[in-house]
């Protein structure tokens, strides 16, 4: 079988995997930035109980490897606590978990980056201090963050083959199925790796766009 018929053959399944790689990525990272803005915001707040709440959080999900992380919520939590979770679940929980952690100190660094007198000229014009933060900081620190925020995001994406080891069937697990059927291994991790590159490749565009757009709102405003 040539490269292409075995191509033509296994491409409904990487492209299934692949489905299931950007769907994975894309609500994971929609929780993980939630999850970042609230810990990025516990981080610097003046009560020491949430900081450390904070703190331990980002200290656990940073200090640990994701496949670790992977197997004791898919494992380790279901075995203990006895609740029906499914792969594509643990994994979507281990992926925004872990991202959430990396995001929250974006979130701190950009927002410890504007200059305190923003808060306080804010302040001064009779808004609250979450007013302040909302339309005043954290705009300020996105424009910051947005380079940051994508290398993450790609960071994730390729993350999501970690997922693989708990059995969620998205482009690595998908390829390593291919080849335990056809034992055509280089050219399927060829394809797999090949499949990664594009998606990453256009990622990486749109944040370029994003950030030139975003740079170019702003030298319009000043």
């Amino acid at each position: 079988m040539s490269f292409f018929d075995l191509l033509r053959e296994s491409w409904p399944k990487l492209l299934q995997g692949l489905a299931i790689t950007l769907q994975l990525t894309v609500i994971s990272l929609i929780v993980a930035t939630c999850i970042g803005l609230l810990c990025g915001l516990l981080s610097i707040s003046k009560n020491r109980f949430l900081r450390s709440i904070a703190g331990f959080y980002i200290s656990i999900f940073r200090g640990t490897p994701m496949i670790v992380q992977a197997m004791f919520i898919y494992f380790g939590i279901t075995g203990a606590t006895g609740i029906n979770m499914s792969a594509y679940t643990a994994g979507l929980i281990t992926l925004a978990l872990n991202a959430g952690a990396y995001i929250s100190e974006i979130f701190r660094g950009g927002i410890q980056s504007v200059s305190p007198g923003q808060m306080e000229a804010a302040r001064s014009l009779g808004l609250s201090h979450s007013m302040s933060m909302v339309r005043v900081v954290l705009p300020q620190a996105i424009r910051m963050m947005i380079p940051a925020l994508i290398n993450q995001y790609i960071i994730t994406l390729k993350d999501t083959s970690i997922i693989s080891v708990i059995g969620v069937r998205e482009l690595t697990q998908s390829g390593k199925l291919i080849i335990a059927s056809n034992f055509r291994s280089a050219e399927i991790w060829f394809t797999v790796g090949f499949m990664y590159y594009v998606t990453v490749y256009i990622l990486s565009k749109i944040g370029r766009l994003i950030e030139r757009r975003m740079s170019y709102v702003q030298s319009k405003n000043k």
